[in-house]
This record gives C-alpha cells, sequence and structure tokens, in this order.
C-alpha cells in the first residue's frame, strides 16, 4: 500500500513524545486516534486531539474495539514501560498493522522491538543527545544523521570555496561532500548548480558520510 498523508494513524502512549507526535500528526491534517491507559492524560490532551481514547493498549480486544486493526500505520511511543512497549507492538502486529513505529529506550529494547515485527524503532532520546553534541561541539548550525553512517549538515561555507563556482570548486573530490542548496542572507534555500558561488554570509546545506561532513564543517 502506498503511504499516503490521508492514512489515518494511531499513537499508543502520550508522554511528551507520544502527545508531540499526535498533536503535530493532527496539525497537519492527519486522522489520529491517540490511546493512553492514564485518564488524567487524555483528559489533559482531550480538547486538543478529537480521537482519543483511555484504554489499555495491552488488551487485544481493547484494540479492536477502538477500530485499530482498520488503521494502515501506528507509533508505539511507551517508553517507561519496557513490557507494555513490547506487548502493545506485538498486539499490532497481530492485528497486521502494515506500518508500526515504535519508540526504545536501548539498544536491547530496540533489537527485541525488531524482532517481533516492529517496521521502524526510534531512539529520540539517544538521536537528540547525539545530535546536540554535534552541534555544540563545532560549528554546525544544524545536524542530522539520514542513514547509518550519511547526514545532512546546515553550516557556513569555508573561505576556500567562497566566490568559486562549484563546478570548479573540486568539492567531492577534496572532501567527499556535496553542497545540495544554499540559503543568501533574506532570501530561500535554492538548489545549487555548477556555476553557483557561494558568499560569507550564506547558510549551505552539506550531504555525505558523517565523517566527511563533519570534517568539512570544521573548516575556517
Amino acid at each position: 500500500m502506498a503511504e499516503k498523508k490521508s492514512d489515518p494513524i494511531v499513537v499508543i502512549g502520550l508522554g511528551r513524545f507520544g502527545s508531540s507526535i499526535a498533536l503535530e500528526l493532527a496539525a497537519r491534517g492527519s486522522e489520529v486516534l491517540a490511546i493512553d491507559s492514564r485518564p488524567k492524560v487524555v483528559q489533559s490532551l482531550a480538547g486538543r486531539i478529537t480521537n482519543i481514547a483511555t484504554a489499555d493498549a495491552t488488551d487485544i480486544e481493547a484494540l479492536r474495539q477502538l477500530g485499530v486493526p482498520d488503521f494502515y500505520r501506528a507509533v508505539v511511543a511507551i517508553g517507561s514501560d519496557l513490557e507494555a512497549s513490547i506487548l502493545a507492538t506485538s498486539l499490532l502486529v497481530e492485528l497486521e498493522l502494515e506500518d508500526i513505529w515504535a519508540k526504545a529506550v536501548s539498544r536491547q529494547h530496540g533489537q527485541i522491538l525488531h524482532r517481533i515485527g516492529a517496521h521502524h524503532v526510534v531512539f529520540p532520546e539517544h538521536d537528540m543527545g547525539e545530535r546536540v553534541a554535534h552541534l555544540v561541539s563545532g560549528r554546525m548550525l544544524d545536524y542530522v544523521e539520514v542513514d547509518e553512517n550519511f547526514a545532512l549538515v546546515k553550516t557556513h561555507p569555508p573561505k576556500e570555496f567562497v566566490g568559486v563556482p562549484l563546478g570548479q570548486s573540486k568539492l567531492r573530490r577534496k572532501y567527499g561532500v556535496t553542497i545540495v542548496a544554499v540559503k543568501s542572507p533574506g532570501e530561500e534555500f535554492t538548489y545549487t548548480t555548477a556555476d553557483t558561488e557561494l558568499s560569507y554570509g550564506d547558510i549551505v546545506l552539506v550531504s555525505g558520510r558523517s565523517d566527511n561532513v563533519e570534517r568539512f564543517a570544521e573548516l575556517p
């Protein structure tokens, strides 16, 4: 089944991570069913999420009554209760949801979630910690690891590439990275071409292997 923005999404667990996901999805116009076992949490979000329910996500009958088998995509955002996280994920697999995302709080937890059938496992605390570590330790304005050992970095151009058309800079040969977009002061990001010349006040988006983009971002 092709991914669609309109696909309804179940979010199980409404702590900080789960509630942020549910609220953002709802704001983007997605149909969301938010589930948490804590009545006070559900009550606090009831005015902001249309479809929200107090239920035990480790009870397959409760999930069936809420119509969860009719959903295509689900997010298990339970973090503190590992048993509940694993059981809820396994029930979604049993209900044959086609796209299951699950939050993990450790590598071991993540491995278990993968083994029982989660299609995507995320480590929000670890990923955010890694991202902030990259930002505070250098000149990067933003850092996103888009795949294992491949990253996208927002930074300022090093002085050796200022005023030189990118097609003549031998950037990829020297540093193994590609500048994919540039933003001049007061303007929007635009794709770069071989004729693009960078200025000192520009911001660039650089892609490549993680070690290469980190090395590039540290150039003076």
